[in-house]
């Protein structure tokens, strides 16, 4: 599967058919509108290629000539940095730290959650559908103020939070009644044009109710 957009630079991608981590990669790219080649892994399925480029064998893995990257969050922020236009991260220090420890607490309080969300625990799965709701509960007074989250415009952080709103109805996480601006939010990110073209074959089936 090859993804194709304009001819600013080649590079390719080994990500998941349907992993949130890769979708953010994913995101990113399309944003920054990046020529680039994908190669998509099944679990179990790994190629030789990215079992020597990988020492930890996971996606999404970034090849960029000779530069070799995995961690979704490093891999984001390099392409920031490699194609800055548009800016998903902010230019000055104290924003770009705030930005940061934000995209820090998402990983942790709801990526984190992924493990136990997709396991076979039912018990630990409910626990964390709560802990996902409650949550989404809870952000509903900053989604109310900004178009996106915490600014005006798009940023690394909705990137990284649009795979798991895509993910919701997969995950058994329902966005709670009385969060209309939530609801509101992820609509606004399903229809930007970056993120309907990041998706897999696979991610636009696994939503469709």
């Amino acid at each position: 599967m090859s993804v194709i957009t304009n001819k600013r630079s080649v590079m390719t991608l080994y990500s998941g058919s349907n992993d949130p981590y890769s979708h953010r990669a994913r995101i990113v790219l399309a944003e920054k509108n990046v020529t680039y080649e994908v190669n998509i892994i099944e679990p179990g399925e790994l190629p030789e290629d990215l079992i020597d480029l990988n020492p930890y064998n996971s996606v999404p893995t970034l090849v960029d000539r000779d530069l070799v990257l995995y961690d979704s969050r490093v891999v984001m922020e390099y392409l920031d940095e490699r194609f800055p236009h548009p800016p998903l991260m902010p230019v000055d220090p104290v924003s770009r730290a705030r930005t940061r420890l934000m995209l820090h607490r998402i990983d942790n309080d709801w990526y984190n959650l992924l493990g136990d969300l997709t396991g076979d625990n039912a018990a630990k799965k409910e626990k964390a559908v709560k802990e996902f709701q409650n949550s989404l509960a809870s952000i509903e007074p900053i989604l109310q103020a900004m178009p996106y989250f915490m600014s005006d415009e798009f940023s690394m952080i909705d990137c990284s939070i649009a795979p798991l709103m895509w993910r919701l109805g997969e995950y058994g996480v329902e966005i709670p009644v009385q969060a209309k601006s939530v609801r509101a939010y992820a609509a606004r990110l399903f229809e930007r044009d970056s993120f309907q073209e990041s998706l897999t074959e696979l991610e636009k089936e696994s939503n469709k109710a």
